[in-house]
């Protein structure tokens, strides 16, 4: 008798994980290809994948003191979180570009919160202060999609170049 019991409580307890394995609950849906395009915001050495739009350090500048400043201090480098004049900078100017644009800014006093989705151009602003605070661009060089994988940080290696041939550069 008692197998019995044992033989069906174990046939019920599996039978859960199978039915867990089939393919179709019934819940949700497949997301279209818009939203799929809305929360992919990699971009990738060679600038593939930006959106149009422009902006300058002399932009960026406002926009950080209003968005960013209170995280990053007011020049970048004195702020709680991290410094944006960086010795060990990212090797390639893209990957600023996808940081700004899939996170910032934050939410204070909640970080982990995204505060808001920026404009593009807002986002090529602020990746142009970035690289400006750490010499790479003046304050009146516009940075757009065609650009900015062009601009070399002092971080990129040689050996890293063919990933931005796509973008133009040789």
């Amino acid at each position: 008798m008692s197998r019995v019991i044992l033989w069906v409580v174990l046939t019920l307890s599996s039978s859960q994980f199978v039915i867990a394995q089939l393919p179709t609950y019934n819940v949700g849906r497949a997301p279209t290809a818009q939203e799929i395009k809305d929360r992919d915001t990699y971009v990738g050495p060679s600038g593939e994948g930006l959106p149009l739009g422009t902006g300058t350090a002399k932009d960026g500048a406002k926009i950080f003191a209003q968005k960013c400043a209170h995280c990053h201090g007011a020049n970048g480098v004195e702020g709680k979180y991290p410094k944006l004049k960086m010795e060990s900078m990212r090797p390639f100017a893209t990957t600023i570009w996808s940081m700004i644009n899939s996170s910032m800014p934050r939410n204070v006093p909640d970080i982990g919160v995204r505060a808001e989705k920026l404009p593009t151009n807002d986002v090529y602003a602020l990746t142009a202060f970035v690289l400006y605070l750490n010499g790479l661009v003046k304050e009146d060089t516009v940075v757009d999609q065609s650009s900015l994988a062009k601009i070399k940080t002092p971080t990129r290696n040689p050996s890293l170049d063919h990933m931005v041939e796509a973008a133009g550069e040789k």
